[in-house]
C-alpha cells in the first residue's frame, strides 16, 4: 500500500467517523440547520406527493414507487455527502468572499477548468431550483385552495411564472441573495420537524390508507429524524435569540 492509498484510506475512516459521531455546537447549529433544510426541503415533500399522485394510480404500483423513490433519494444523498465534503476539504478555514475563491480552491484538483465546472455546477443548482421551487409553490397553492387538478390552469400556472418572474428580476436588480437564501434554508429545517410529524400522524392513519400503513420500524426512523431535526432548531435558535 502506497502513501496515496494510506491517505485514501484515512480520508474514508474520518468521514465513516463524523457520520456516525457528528458535532454539533451552538456555533455551528445554524450552518447544521440550514444545511438538512437545502438538503430535505419541505416544500419539495410536497412537490414529491403531488407529482408521483399524478404518475401512480394503482396500488400494484407501489414497489416500483419505493424502488424510485430509493434510488432518487440515495443519489441525492450521495451529492449532498460529496458537496459537504469537498467544501470541507478544500476550503476548512479559509474565507470565501465570492465564486473566484471557490473555483481557486478546485484549481489543484480540476487546473484551470475549475472556474468552468465550478459554472456549470452552480447554473445546475440555479436552473433545478428555479424549476422546482415555483412549481412546488404552485402544487402547494392549489392544494390548499382546492384548485383543478390540471396542471394547465391558468391560476396554476400565475403562482408558478408569478414567482419565477419574482426571482428574476431580484437577479436583475443586481441584489445579492445570499443572506435571504440562508435564512431561508434554515427557515425550512425549523419547519422541517412539523411538516414531518403531520406525515406520521397521515402514514399511520388507516381510514386514509388501509393496510397501508407505516410498520413499527418506518416510525421509528421518522421518530428519529423529527428528534434530530427538533435538536438542531432549538440549538440553532438559542444560539441566535440565547434562551438558556
Amino acid at each position: 500500500m502506497d502513501w496515496g492509498d494510506l491517505l485514501t484510506a484515512l480520508a474514508l475512516l474520518l468521514i465513516f467517523e463524523g457520520m456516525i459521531s457528528p458535532s454539533l455546537s451552538n456555533q455551528n447549529a445554524t450552518a447544521v440547520l440550514g444545511l438538512i433544510g437545502t438538503t430535505i426541503v419541505p416544500y419539495n415533500l410536497f412537490l414529491h406527493a403531488s407529482s408521483i399522485s399524478q404518475k401512480w394510480k394503482n396500488k400494484e404500483d407501489l414497489s416500483d414507487l419505493k424502488k424510485e423513490n430509493a434510488i432518487a433519494i440515495g443519489l441525492g444523498g450521495i451529492i449532498s455527502m460529496a458537496i459537504v465534503i469537498t467544501s470541507a476539504t478544500m476550503l476548512y478555514g479559509q474565507g470565501v468572499s465570492g465564486m473566484n475563491d471557490m473555483a481557486l480552491q478546485l484549481e489543484p484538483l480540476l487546473g484551470s477548468w475549475s472556474r468552468y465546472i465550478l459554472a456549470i455546477g452552480l447554473f445546475a443548482a440555479g436552473i433545478s431550483s428555479a424549476i422546482t421551487a415555483p412549481l412546488a409553490a404552485a402544487y402547494t397553492a392549489r392544494g390548499i385552495f382546492g384548485w383543478d387538478q390540471n396542471m394547465k390552469s391558468y391560476k396554476f400556472r400565475l403562482v408558478w411564472i408569478s414567482i419565477l418572474v419574482i426571482g428574476t428580476l431580484f437577479s436583475m436588480l443586481g441584489y445579492k441573495p445570499i443572506q435571504v437564501i440562508q435564512i431561508a434554508q434554515v427557515a425550512n429545517g425549523i419547519l422541517l420537524p412539523i411538516i414531518v410529524f403531520f406525515l406520521i400522524y397521515l402514514c399511520n392513519k388507516k381510514s386514509l390508507l388501509n393496510n397501508f400503513v407505516n410498520k413499527w420500524w418506518q416510525n421509528t426512523l421518522a421518530i428519529i429524524v423529527v428528534m434530530i431535526s427538533l435538536l438542531v432548531s432549538f440549538r440553532s435558535l438559542n444560539s441566535v435569540f440565547d434562551f438558556i
